[in-house]
């Protein structure tokens, strides 16, 4: 059988007849079939039983037999299949019994007798409710049956005796099989072997039973008959079965054979492969962890049956090996499964809980995992299995045992780990919220293209209000080596720089702005140094864009990321990018020049700003003319300077230094002079522009002092 074609949804292993025995299971079901011929060779009927765990594969075999033995020339078996399940009574079960008998008996002319026989015994030996079940009869035969029964020879011993020469001189043996007889009730259970010992006890007539020994012994000991003693236990079962069949151990090489097989089967349907790392990651914690969980075929094919179930819309948008383990995690323990959507912001390192971020020993915070394990139900002896399981999963983990990791691992590999990737995992699929790695890859092709598709569309969409996430992937993908088009990301971040919605992370540290900066210094690097200003001034096409140009070549052109006035490089495509997007700036700001400077727009003041960065030797000359061409000093201050929050000052040495570039402070003081030592009835009226006097006046530069270099960030 194809690997491909592997059946994980029934109760059989996943392996049919056109496949590789990897069990050997085939060749026990003809140990089997070959005992059972030795067994009719020396008595007229007898008991076998197939003895193993559940899930080891008694059904299986018990399933090859029947399907194997009738088609043996030299024995002519036939097969009748029994489930007491079905039953609760003994009277029940007996009619059940020979009504599979006589069905299991071939309908020519030479099988009737025995047919007649085995009816007129269970009719003999089964109360008059149970004619039905025997003899096919309707609710109107009722009567007649019971004319018969009391006119005729109703001796239960006459009976059996007809039926046992009947069976004898038919000379073909029935094989009598029950499965499961471990999940039977005490006294249920006690009933199957009465029937099997004492009513079922004919010529030709054999059974093949199978049960967990371990189970069966403890449900004969909540029974009367036995009571609390294993060995009355196991000495009513001797009493009962005559040959006993121990399946074969499940070895760990027959689980790391079964699941090496059942796991190629998943990654060939959904057309996957693995890396050399994640066969490493996944070896790692199959032999270490998982291998001991995977004890019989039944728990190995229903491990990867759940994996192969819920891969589907995962396959290639989340990593496939975090993605085993957390099945793992789901089907053999739930609750941990639970656990992690509680614990969610902690395990993917983003919760802002000072009680989780407050700094204890490693040894605290693994113990606090370990109660945690316990609470969710995880057995004592799998804690520390699970644990370890957890720490391949979550870097923050690692971090609690004390192990070293790489806590920017999770994010490349699309780790449950990540923030960006997690509520994958739990939802089975990708969320409306997300944008799925085919789609993503698509949208980036479009883009360099310069093919606008919807895939290009969403993903510009999603980069104004999900900002953190869409640029940490585009990051993700620069770090492993995947190509990305710099430049068209750098235009379609530049157009949507000033609609970005997001809100802020890292406990309100870093806002979407930041974040698209950050993002745009990277992909400005990864270009040739001579495509660097013809980029930078398509960015600069809109007043927001012109802004991020502007950040962007500071942050790309000042190593340490200061706030020096404007940029340090000397290299020739600064230098010439430095002029484009200035005289962009100009451009944009051209419609001011018509108002008054406290009409200046948020986006004008951010401009001014922008240009003292890339070229403050054409910005002050530019002030100056608008100051002499009717624009008041101090309310274009009130401008550029906005209202302090708490608790950052009004005026610090990284604002005075930008003043400096842009209007010169010897100059800036001259003109203000009279405005900061006015008296209180001729101060300013505007609060604001009385406060930015004040501060001035407090951090002014004593002669010939330079304001210093500050790394702080600038308005």
């Amino acid at each position: 059988m194809p690997v491909s074609d592997a059946r994980f949804f029934n109760d059989e292993p996943f392996l049919n007849d056109e496949g590789p025995d990897l069990l050997g299971r085939e060749q026990y079901a003809r140990h089997a079939m070959e005992l059972l011929g030795r067994v009719r060779a020396q008595t007229e009927t007898g008991v076998l039983a197939l003895i193993g765990p559940w899930g080891s594969g008694k059904s299986t075999i018990l399933g090859k037999v029947i399907r194997l033995l009738p088609s043996q020339d030299d024995h002519d078996w036939l097969i009748a299949e029994l489930n007491p399940w079905l039953y609760s009574d003994l009277e029940s079960l007996t009619a059940a019994l020979f009504s599979e008998i006589r069905a299991a008996l071939p309908k020519g002319r030479r099988w009737s007798e025995a047919r007649k026989r085995l009816g007129g015994f269970g009719q003999a030996i089964s109360p008059l409710g149970k004619l039905t079940a025997l003899a096919g009869l309707d609710s109107e035969g009722l009567i007649n049956a019971f004319s018969n029964r009391i006119s005729g020879d109703t001796s239960a011993s006459a009976a059996k005796r007809k039926a046992e020469e009947a069976l004898r001189q038919a000379g073909q043996p029935v094989l009598v099989v029950m499965d499961d007889l471990d999940r039977l009730t005490p006294d249920e259970l006690l009933l199957v072997f009465k029937l099997v010992r004492m009513v079922g006890h004919l010529p030709n007539v054999y059974y093949l039973i199978s049960f967990d020994e371990q189970t069966l012994l403890d449900v004969l000991q909540r029974s009367d008959l036995v009571g609390n003693s294993e060995t009355r236990a196991r000495e009513f079962l001797e009493k009962i079965i005559q040959v006993r069949l121990d399946l074969p151990a499940f070895r760990e090489r027959d689980a790391a054979a079964m699941s090496t097989r059942a796991l190629n089967a998943i990654l060939d349907s959904h057309g996957l492969s693995m890396t050399p790392g994640e066969e490493r990651r996944f070896s790692e914690a199959y032999f270490r962890h998982l291998q001991d969980r995977l004890q019989t075929p039944r728990a190995v094919k229903r491990y990867f049956g759940q994996a192969d179930a819920t891969l589907g819309s995962l396959a290639g948008n989340v990593d496939l090996v975090d993605f085993l383990i957390v099945t793992f995690l789901r089907t053999n323990e739930p609750g941990v499964y639970r656990l992690l959507g509680r614990h969610r912001a902690e395990l993917t390192g983003t919760s802002i809980d000072p009680a989780v971020r407050r700094s204890t020993q490693p040894g605290e915070r693994a113990e606090r995992w370990r109660t945690r394990l316990h609470r969710a139900g995880v057995a004592e002896e799998h804690i520390e299995g699970v644990l370890r399981l957890l720490a391949l999963l979550f870097p923050t983990v690692q971090k609690d045992l004390g192990i070293i990791g790489d806590t920017k691992a999770a994010a490349q590999r699309r780790g449950i780990g990540s923030a960006d990737y997690f509520d994958r995992y739990m939802v089975f699929g990708v969320p409306d919220d997300d944008l799925p790695e085919a789609a993503f890859d698509q949208a980036l092709t479009q883009l360099a293209a310069n093919a606008p598709g919807e895939e290009a569309a969403e993903l510009l969409l999603r980069l104004r209000g999900d900002t953190h996430r869409i640029t940490r992937r585009i990051e993700q993908r620069r770090s492993t080596g995947t190509s990305v088009p710099a430049a068209a990301l750098l235009k379609a971040m530049a157009d949507s720089y000033g609609q970005l919605t997001a809100e802020p992370e890292m406990m309100g540290l870093v806002n979407s702005g930041m974040s698209l900066q950050f993002l745009a210094r990277d992909l400005l690097t990864d270009l040739p140094p001579e495509q660097r200003p013809g980029v930078l001034t398509a960015m600069a096409a809109t007043p927001d864009g012109a802004i991020l140009a502007t950040r962007t070549l500071h942050r790309a052109t000042n190593s340490d990321d200061n706030d020096s006035e404007q940029v340090q490089t000397a290299e020739d495509w600064a230098l010439q990018a430095r002029d484009a997007v200035a005289d962009r700036i100009a451009q944009h700001l051209t419609p001011t020049m018509g108002r008054p400077a406290d009409e200046l727009t948020d986006s004008g003041t951010d401009l001014i700003w922008m240009w003292r960065h890339t070229n403050p030797d054409t910005l002050r000359p530019w002030l100056h003319q608008r100051l002499n061409n009717g624009w008041e000093l101090l309310p274009l201050l009130a401008k550029l300077i906005q209202p302090a929050s708490h608790p950052f000052p009004l005026i610090d040495h990284t604002t005075l230094a930008g003043l400096d570039a842009m209007f010169g402070l010897d100059d800036l003081y001259t003109h203000l002079e009279p405005f900061i030592h006015a008296s209180a009835e001729n101060s300013p009226a505007n609060e604001h522009q009385a406060n930015i006097l004040q501060a001035l006046d407090e951090h002014r530069p004593t002669t010939g002092q330079t304001p210093p270099p500050n790394s702080g960030t600038t308005t």
